[in-house]
């Protein structure tokens, strides 16, 4: 199957941590508290408004299962359990999802916003940080997330799916796919909504794998509110995603105007190419190798996927359609507008599938494509690069451990080179503007 697995890959930032003031004196500890959270404002790159291109939820009890026709329970049951060989994992069916091994031991998980210690575990031969947390209420539920969000100043944000991203590769058969995608998108539509307030865009996920199939699958979404998808990045049968044969599809996204997202992951269309090389994939962090972090999960595959949609004339199509990389960094796109560019030129006089461009493929890229950028990206260098800061958003990855300790902190990490106009709209303008909304 040509699902990816959005599992959050490598992301950056300053991981910083709030120390508490302790005191039996209750009074004296509140005015500490208030002259501490006005240092903390001070001491912030950016008090403006945010929204965060980047969030993820962990599933309730009843996620992977609420809808799950019965005959898929023995083979699609998603739960974590203790393997044969003793470790903590994901299982879906009697499968083990190698990669989550020993994260999610007892109900808890790795704390939020610690890519710094990730890093440093990482470093030091473990598969993730020591410092393992209860999953608190805003990272189940909606009610909850919105408190979080007031607490940051996050106006809105994008949520994406969480323990089902690891099990996504371990789907097989084009009709069980849609089922069991089906299944966990009905879940998610009862438990967060699809558009929660305007506060949290939650993204069903939606395959091109079959196109009847695929139609059926976004009507539904449309139908019950999605602003947002997320779908795997690479082609499917042997088509790519912007292929004519599946313009009755995209039709459906540009009416409803939908935002279609791709997220970081394992892109399994890769999994033949890597093969050729001696490399496996769907394998533990622990025993992938760096050519594997840089093929399979590095910039090739979003490079491959939207580069295709601007060579298939996707845009002429498809106005109302825009597009979102997400957790991918942003540090490959000046070399892609420039390599693009060039080879239109080449093939000025060649086969174009759906029709010659009207514009440079950079400019084209630049009016219909989002980037969520890493907060260890050179930004001021990217802005440099392509003249352009208008398609760039921040995404902290909360709440996972490999993300930023809240969203202020990436402009502190991102933008201390840039203007206060440029800041406030990665920050803030660029993700409201991408989901239609007022600022």
């Amino acid at each position: 199957m040509q699902v990816a697995n959005y599992f959050s890959g490598l992301s950056g930032g300053r991981c910083l941590r709030d120390e508490r003031v302790e005191t039996k004196d209750e009074e004296w500890s509140d005015q500490m508290s208030v002259a501490s959270a006005n240092i903390q404002r001070e001491q912030k790159a950016y008090n403006g408004p945010i929204f965060d291109a980047d969030t993820h939820l962990f599933e309730a009890s009843d996620a992977f299962i609420k809808y799950l026709p019965a005959e898929l329970k023995e083979k699609y049951t998603i739960e974590f359990r203790v393997a044969e060989d003793g470790r903590h994992a994901l299982h879906v069916g009697n499968r083990k999802v190698e990669i989550t091994a020993d994260h999610y031991g007892d109900g808890k998980v790795p704390a939020p916003g610690k890519l710094h210690d990730w890093l440093r575990a990482i470093k030091d031969g473990k598969s993730d940080i020591d410092l393992r947390v209860d999953m608190t209420p805003d990272m189940i539920n909606p009610a909850d997330r919105v408190k979080k969000l007031d607490e940051w100043d996050v106006r809105s944000s994008i949520l994406f799916i969480g323990h089902m991203l690891a099990a996504l590769t371990y789907l097989e058969g084009v009709e069980e796919t849609y089922k069991v995608l089906n299944a966990y998108n009905a879940w998610m539509r009862d438990h967060w909504t699809f558009n929660y307030q305007d506060r949290i865009f939650a993204a069903p996920v939606v395959t091109l794998e079959n196109l009847d199939l695929a139609i059926e699958q976004v009507k539904w979404c449309i139908k019950e509110g999605a602003r947002v998808i997320l779908m795997p990045m690479g082609p499917y049968n042997g088509r790519a995603p912007a292929h004519t044969d599946h313009d009755a599809f995209w039709q459906l996204v540009n009416d409803a105007e939908l935002r279609v997202v791709f997220h970081v992951g394992e892109a399994m269309y890769m999994k033949d190419h890597m093969a050729v090389w001696g490399e496996r994939m769907q394998q533990s962090r622990m025993k992938q190798t760096a050519f594997n972090w840089m093929i399979a999960y590095g910039e090739r595959p979003v490079v491959e996927t939207l580069s295709s949609f601007i060579f298939w004339n996707f845009f002429e199509r498809f106005p109302k359609i825009k597009l979102l990389s997400a957790e991918n960094g942003a540090e490959w796109v000046p070399d892609m507008l420039v390599k693009m560019d060039k080879v239109r030129g080449i093939a000025k006089n060649g086969f174009w599938p759906a029709g010659q461009l009207k514009k440079r493929p950079s400019q084209i890229f630049l009016e219909n494509i989002a980037v969520v950028a890493y907060p260890e990206d050179d930004i001021k260098g990217i802005i440099e690069s392509t003249g352009a800061y208008n398609w760039l958003l921040m995404g902290s990855d909360y709440p996972h451990s490999e993300g930023v300790e809240s969203p202020d902190v990436f402009a502190k990490e991102a933008c201390a080179e840039l203007t206060p106009e440029q800041t406030r709209a990665i920050m803030y303008e660029n993700g409201m503007r991408f989901m239609g909304l007022p600022y």
